[in-house]
């Protein structure tokens, strides 16, 4: 009984309540940071991923944000919606498959000017053979997958 009584609570907190929505944006387990902690503002600015510093945060969507200096932090502040990963920052593959699953910074791309993260190298070129396509069905996925 004790055991059943453990994987049941194990179940439940690894993957949460069948009725409970995910949050809008991706932080990882134990984490309370978009982006895995990577600037945002890089990827536009010198297009690439590069880790932020906890010196210049920035809450935004009720997460924190990090970045390299603050001026990055300031061009973030004055339209977080310009830099933040489009679906929250899972990753773009998955959400157009109608699913959730983790963004990776370190897979990235910038696709008219919105940011994109994917799960792996492997799904990022997935992603790339039909990018527009992919967009399409994400946002025609976005936010209702928070839901599933």
């Amino acid at each position: 009984m004790f055991r059943a009584l453990t994987l049941s609570f194990l179940l439940v907190m690894l993957t949460g309540p069948a009725t409970a929505a995910e949050d809008p944006v991706y932080t990882g387990l134990l984490s309370n940071t978009g982006a895995g902690g990577y600037d945002v503002v890089s990827y536009f600015d010198t297009e690439q991923a590069v880790k932020g510093s906890s010196n210049h945060t920035a809450e935004y969507l009720g997460v924190t944000w990090r970045f390299t200096s603050a001026e990055n932090r300031a061009k973030f502040e004055s339209n977080p919606e310009a830099y933040a990963p489009v679906y929250g920052g899972y990753c773009a593959w998955a959400v157009s498959q109608g699913y959730l699953a983790k963004g990776d910074p370190k897979h990235w791309t910038v696709r008219d000017g919105k940011l994109y993260l994917n799960y792996s190298q492997d799904i990022q070129d997935r992603w790339l053979a039909d990018t527009e396509n992919f967009i399409r069905l994400g946002n025609e996925n976005w936010p209702a997958v928070l839901e599933r």
